[in-house]
């Protein structure tokens, strides 16, 4: 089994900052893709950054820019660093993560998710 667990949502003002972690935990082999994606109300699941193993990058037009991800290999973490944030990008964020597992089977995990609300 693998986890995934984040942290750090929350409450922020309009052009504020926020950091997002996410750990991934268990039995893993390597990790290839990391990412996050986000939900909002009454909305579809979109891609906001996703990063490869060997540190390419991806970001929704949307936050380019403004959010920057990245990842630290020897920990199975990527992080996602959340600048000039405006009201429209609350939502739920969820980590994602494409797994080899030890027993070389293919896995894609999902966190939990973390509130972030962007409001005067």
């Amino acid at each position: 089994q693998v986890q995934l667990v984040e942290s750090g949502g929350g409450s922020v003002q309009p052009g504020g900052s926020l950091r997002l972690s996410c750990a991934a935990s268990g039995s893993i082999f390597s990790i290839n893709a990391m990412g996050w994606y986000r939900q909002a109300p009454g909305k579809e699941r979109e891609l906001v950054a996703a990063i490869t193993s060997g540190g390419r990058t991806n970001y929704a037009d949307s936050v380019k820019g403004r959010f920057t991800v990245s990842r630290d290999n020897a920990k199975n973490t990527v992080y996602l660093q959340m600048n000039s944030l405006k009201p429209e990008d609350t939502a739920v964020y969820y980590c994602n993560a494409k797994v080899i597992a030890t027993a070389r089977s293919h896995l894609e995990v999902w966190g939990q998710g973390t509130l972030v609300t962007v409001s005067s």
